[in-house]
């Protein structure tokens, strides 16, 4: 029999699908589980998931990726997350709404009014970030605007770090990083900042509390524990945002060293050895906020059209390619690239199928596919669609 040995499980809580990955004490993947779930689009201009369906797909990846190692008991498991998108959740535990995540651009003209009144540049200086309809803040106003019932039944506003602890049986905690992406965190003094949220009409009991990454939120109580075939004693540390969880993972552990993700955003993330507040972060809405490791800082260069153009594709056209995957068991979207043109075509695609990210922040200008003749075939189509993703990240 082989010996028993520990493991980490790492819960990524994305835009279009939950993943989780068990990994021996030397960093080796034994196991992973992955479910997809819908993007709604409820208005123009909106975007979001079912908060309750993504944590029952948290809890299944769990649940297999646990099953998958038997002999290597899971120890500690931690949470990288969507940034942004929060859920709130009333005092008896109902979910009161679906989370609006990162390309939901409703709040966008909420946006200037609020943040010339409470001063632009006072905002970055607390916050670190430049306003955008994408930031929690924002969308928490869209909310006590527009949804005053559920503004005013709820006790508690999650993003979904927490929303899984609290799924869990613990006391949520957020982690710096990932607060820093609310807009509402002051990372200076890596806490709530009361001058935001007097001005939003905000108690701080109604988030949860921030922790740096990698301190010990709890352990998962032994109900749910047995409930997802969990050893007792599982603890659950602060994880954060995804983009700079995914930089850590990826080898960034130094100053002066950056990850480029491909994901549903196209994201390059840097590691610095101290917050930077410039003027030219400022003119050009590069952020400064907490890196997963090492008291270091970061920034996101991105794009919030990516692979959500890939599954845009897949959904309106891929027809064919998902039955043949499903009769196959072969992955959709490998047999769309093999469809795909083999050399570059003359069409010219307009990625800003989302508000546009960094550096203009512009939530307006629509994407647009340029050049389409009758001989024009799907294939083209595909490789264009690709080929705007990547030279707008250029």
């Amino acid at each position: 029999m082989k010996e028993r040995s520990v493991s980490y499980l790492g819960l990524d809580v994305g835009t279009t699908g939950s993943k989780a990955c068990v990994f021996d004490a030397d960093g080796k993947v034994l196991a992973t589980a992955y479910r997809e779930y819908p993007l709604l689009t409820p208005m123009p201009g909106g975007a979001e998931i079912d908060s309750a369906v993504v944590c029952r797909s948290c809890l299944a990846v769990i649940r297999e990726a646990a099953a998958a190692c038997p002999n290597d008991p899971v120890r500690a498991m931690g949470i990288s997350s969507q940034g942004e998108a929060f859920t709130p959740v009333s005092a008896d535990g109902e979910i009161l709404a679906n989370a609006m995540v990162s390309s939901d651009a409703r709040a966008e003209p909420i946006v200037g009014p609020w943040s010339e009144q409470f001063g632009a540049r006072r905002l970055y200086e607390m916050t670190g970030h430049t306003s955008h309809p994408m930031f929690t803040l924002f969308k928490l106003l869209w909310l006590r605007e527009h949804r005053p019932d559920v503004w005013r039944r709820a006790a508690k506003f999650y993003c979904f770090e927490e929303l899984i602890q609290w799924r869990l049986g613990l006391d949520p905690a957020i982690s710096w990083p990932l607060a820093g992406r609310t807009m509402l965190f002051n990372v200076r003094t890596h806490g709530w900042e009361e001058a935001i949220l007097s001005q939003v009409g905000l108690d701080a009991g109604r988030l949860a509390r921030p922790l740096r990454s990698g301190e010990v939120v709890g352990s998962i109580p032994a109900q749910t524990a047995d409930e997802l075939g969990l050893p007792q004693g599982v603890l659950v540390v602060a994880g954060g945002h995804d983009q700079p969880c995914g930089a850590l993972g990826a080898g960034v552990v130094e100053p002066g060293v950056a990850m480029y993700a491909t994901g549903t955003v196209e994201c390059i993330c840097p590691a610095f050895d101290r917050a930077v507040f410039d003027e030219r972060f400022f003119q050009n809405n590069l952020c400064t906020y907490d890196y997963t490791a090492g008291g270091m800082y970061t920034t996101v260069l991105f794009s919030l059209t990516g692979g959500n153009l890939l599954r845009w594709f897949r959904d309106q056209w891929g027809h064919p390619e998902r039955e043949q995957a499903r009769q196959a068991g072969a992955d959709v979207y490998d047999l769309l690239v093999q469809g795909m043109a083999s050399e570059p075509t003359n069409l010219l695609v307009l990625p800003y199928f989302t508000p546009s990210g960094t550096p203009y922040f512009d939530a307006k200008t629509p994407g647009a596919i340029l050049g389409l003749r009758l001989d024009t075939t799907r294939g083209q189509v595909l490789r264009a669609l690709l080929e705007g993703v990547a030279l707008r990240c250029v």
